[in-house]
């Protein structure tokens, strides 16, 4: 299985090991083309305003919206927002495939990122420890998106919508590679 790394900017690296870790083959996406012969695809956390212009400045944005249109994708933090169909601000280059409106920096500055235990709905083993840096939070979701976690104070952090899978923290940044394994098990069920 080929699961595609959007490496454009942010923790690209991470994600190709963890994918590794499951038995994937990772494969770093810098042109259109190098979509083609993908199962998936992760948008890895970073900063999403980069992530985008340089999307857009590799005539990346329309193959990436037809590719996540119709094959599994999952953003991670920066990959949440670029997925989101609403994210509060028109001049950031979005795919705006996900029925979800973000909030950019729900948490703060850098220095406020923070560490948490979660309960993410389709995983089993308990808790997954995540890692939340100048991390995004969902304000709205639509009637066709299921939430898969939230913290206690009710801020959705995780969620789905059919094919598409975005959470506001960095799974990459752990050792726990489960989220990593669901997505690679969401790919098998589309094909």
């Amino acid at each position: 299985m080929k699961i595609g790394v959007l490496a454009l900017q942010g923790a690209f690296i991470e994600h190709a090991k963890r994918l590794q870790a499951v038995g994937a083959e990772p494969v770093l996406v810098r042109l259109p083309e190098q979509l083609d012969e993908l199962d998936g695809l992760i948008i890895p956390g970073g900063e999403s305003t980069t992530i985008g212009k340089l999307a857009a400045s590799y005539g990346l944005i329309e193959p990436l919206r037809a590719f996540a249109s119709t094959k599994p994708t999952w953003g991670t933090c920066a990959g949440m927002i670029f997925l989101a169909k609403d994210i509060g601000i028109d001049r950031q280059p979005i795919l705006g495939l996900m029925d979800i409106t973000v909030n950019r920096n729900a948490f703060g500055r850098q220095v406020d990122s923070f560490e948490t235990n979660l309960t993410i709905a389709p995983l089993e083993g308990g808790p997954l420890h995540a890692v939340f840096i100048r991390a995004p939070v969902v304000t709205k979701a639509g009637d066709n998106v299921a939430i898969l976690s939230a913290l206690d104070d009710g801020r959705i952090v995780a969620v789905q919508q059919g094919h598409l899978l975005a959470t506001a923290f960095h799974p990459e940044l752990t050792d726990d590679t489960r989220l990593h394994q669901y997505f690679v098990q969401l790919i098998s069920r589309k094909e």
